[in-house]
């Protein structure tokens, strides 16, 4: 894997070693992986799943990338030098797939992540994404399934860069079903606030 320090701003590389340092969650395993060419002149990324039954980075349970941009140029758009880019995906159960507010949810999951890291951020934007499926012929066996996906980037504000890769992995581990104290997982929401007639 190329080096993405290598004779990059002293600022880029300070705070990709604030990102590789990064307390993130207990029940990821994530590891570095190539940045993605061409969207900046300089970029490290993460990938991530939940660590369950010998699961990697694309653990069918939840996984996600993490990606950090630096471009001094592209600051009028971006509002600043640097750029999040974030990916998070999970399965669903499919009561909970159905629940016309879980987009909802999930946005907002990542702002609290946000928050409560303290990771400072501006220009939000973003997609949430949930999928129902249903098998048919020799995929009947699998059922019903149902997935949500959430494609974020912010701007990063202040000089603390971790806070934003361990708010990332806070949303995955949500995203997978995994509480935290003070923010609840979609299974204790949906748990507490059932949709209507069920």
């Amino acid at each position: 894997m190329r080096d993405t320090t290598s004779g990059a701003p002293a600022a880029f590389a300070a705070a990709a070693e604030q990102i590789r340092s990064a307390h993130l969650r207990a029940e990821l395993l994530a590891r570095e992986i190539p940045a993605p060419e061409r969207i900046a002149p300089h970029a490290i990324a993460f990938a991530a799943g939940i660590a369950r039954g010998g699961d990697g980075i694309d653990s069918p349970y939840g996984a996600g990338r993490f990606v950090l941009m630096h471009d001094p140029d592209s600051s009028e758009e971006w509002g600043g030098d640097f750029r999040v880019v974030c990916f998070a995906q999970a399965p669903l159960e499919i009561e909970i797939g159905v629940d016309p507010f879980i987009a909802e949810v999930t946005r907002s999951w990542l702002v609290d992540a946000l928050e409560t890291r303290h990771a400072g951020y501006g220009f939000l934007s973003g997609t949430v994404t949930k999928t129902l499926s249903s098998g048919f012929g020799t995929l009947e066996s699998r059922g019903d399934t149902a997935q949500i996906e959430l494609r974020a980037s912010w701007t990063p504000h202040g000089p603390d860069f971790a806070s934003h890769a361990e708010a990332w992995s806070e949303l995955l581990c949500l995203l997978a079903g995994l509480p935290h104290e003070g923010v609840d997982s979609l299974a204790a929401r949906r748990a507490r606030h059932p949709l209507p007639g069920v």
